[in-house]
C-alpha cells in the first residue's frame, strides 16, 4: 500500500485550485489545505521515489524523529509496521481496555502519522501484555500467520529499506520487541521467495529489498546479527526552513499524540545522531540508500515525468500556485503512459 504517485498528483493539482477559488462560496465547512511551503515540499516530494519501512512491535515504539527525517528530510515514502495495536498497554486517559484500548491506540498512531508524514501498517497479532521471550510471544501470536501478514506489508509497500527498532537478540526486553525484529528478519528473505505464502501472489508480487538495518541503541551493541562494517549515522536533527522546524520538534508533537501512553515530548533542536546498521542485504557505503535510484529514471520510460516535475518545483510561485498546472497536468499526461505494472503510479 505505498502511496502512489497519481493520488498524491491530483491532491497537489487540487490543493493549488484550491487557492483560486472564489472566496464568497457560503455555507461550506472550512478546508484544511497546504501553505505555501507544504505545498512546494510535496512537488520536491513528487520527484523522489524511494521507500523505508520501520517495524517495530506496538504503538510507541517507532523512532518518529527517524520516520520524519524520511518522510521530510528525504522525502521518500516512509511506513511503520506497528506488529500488534497496543491492546495490552496501560491507558492513562480513559477506562478502555483490551480491543477497546487497540482502537484508541489505533487512533493514535494515525493521528502521529499525519503529523510526522509515514504511513501505518498494522497485522493480526494482539498484545497480551509483557511476556519473556519470543517462543512465548510467537506461542500466542502464531509465527507462520503473523509472518504472512509482515511479508503481505513488504511486498505491497515495496520498501528499498526495511528499519528495525530492536534487535533479535533479547536486548529489547520484552518478548513481544524480539519477536518483532525476528519477523523482519524472517520477512525480509520470503518476501521475495514465490514458494512462500504463494496465495499472496494472485494480489501482489515478490519483492526483495535492498537492505534490512537495525537502529541501534545510544549505548551501542547490536547483536550477533549486526555486520558492523555495515554501521551508518543518520543526523535525525535536520532543520527544515521552508517549515520552520526541526525534525526532532516535528516527531516530539508525532509522539505526544501517544496520550493513552502519557508520552508528551518536549520539543527540541540541534543534532540527534541515530545509529543504523546492516542486519542482512547490501550494507550501504555513507548512505542508507546507497545503490538505490530515488528518480523516475527507476521506472521505464519516467525520465520525462522528473523533468516536467523538476521544472514545476523549480518555477512553483507560492502567490501564484495555479500557474503549476499546466506543468502537473503534462506529468499526469506522462505518468498514464508509462507500463501499467510499475508501483509508483497506480
Amino acid at each position: 500500500m505505498r502511496t502512489s504517485f497519481r493520488p498524491i498528483l491530483f491532491a497537489a493539482i487540487l490543493f493549488a485550485a484550491l487557492f483560486v477559488l472564489p472566496s464568497n462560496i457560503k455555507a461550506q465547512p472550512p478546508q484544511e489545505v497546504m501553505n505555501a511551503a507544504e505545498t512546494k515540499l510535496a512537488l520536491k516530494k513528487l520527484n523522489i521515489l524511494g521507500s523505508a519501512l520501520y517495524v517495530a512491535a506496538h504503538p510507541d515504539d517507532e523512532n518518529t524523529s527517524l520516520l520524519a527525517y524520511l518522510s521530510g528530510e528525504r522525502k521518500v515514502c516512509a511506513a511503520y509496521l506497528s506488529v500488534t495495536r497496543g491492546d495490552g498497554g496501560q491507558n492513562l486517559i480513559g477506562t478502555e481496555q483490551g480491543a477497546l484500548l487497540g482502537l484508541v491506540r489505533t487512533q493514535e498512531l494515525l493521528a502521529a502519522r499525519r503529523i510526522d508524514g509515514a504511513q501505518q501498517f498494522f497485522t493480526r497479532a494482539i498484545d497480551f501484555g509483557y511476556s519473556k521471550s519470543p517462543e512465548e510471544t510467537f506461542a500466542v501470536w502464531g509465527r507462520e500467520a503473523v509472518l504472512s501478514d509482515v511479508v503481505w506489508v513488504i511486498r505491497r509497500f515495496r520498501p528499498d529499506v526495511i528499519i528495525t527498532r530492536f534487535p533479535t537478540t533479547g536486548e529489547g526486553g520484552h518478548g513481544q520487541h524480539t519477536a518483532s525484529a525476528i519477523l523482519a528478519v524472517e520477512a525480509f528473505e520470503a518476501a521475495g521467495d514465490p514458494a512462500r505464502f504463494p496465495e499472496q501472489l494472485k494480489y501482489v508480487e515478490t519483492w526483495k529489498p535492498k537492505r534490512l538495518m537495525w537502529n541501534g541503541f545510544s549505548r551501542g551493541g547490536g547483536g550477533a546479527q549486526a555486520n558492523r562494517s555495515g554501521l551508518i549515522s543518520v543526523d535525525v536533527g535536520a532543520y527544515n526552513s521552508l517549515l520552520g522546524k526541526s525534525y526532532t520538534e516535528i516527531a516530539a508533537n508525532s509522539r505526544s499524540m501517544h496520550k493513552s501512553q502519557g508520552f508528551g515530548s518536549a520539543e527540541r533542536r540541534g543534532s540527534a545522531l541515530n545509529t543504523l546498521q546492516t542486519i542482512a542485504g547490501d550494507a550501504p557505503g555513507a548512505d542508507l540508500f546507497d545503490g538505490v535510484d530515488l528518480s523516475w529514471r527507476r521506472v521505464p520510460g519516467g525520465e520525462a515525468v522528473g523533468k516536467i516535475l523538476e521544472e514545476a518545483e523549480r518555477t512553483y510561485e507560492p502567490e501564484n500556485p495555479q500557474a503549476s498546472l499546466p506543468l502537473l497536468i503534462r506529468a499526469h499526461r506522462e505518468m498514464s503512459k508509462l507500463p501499467a505494472d510499475n508501483s509508483w503510479v497506480e
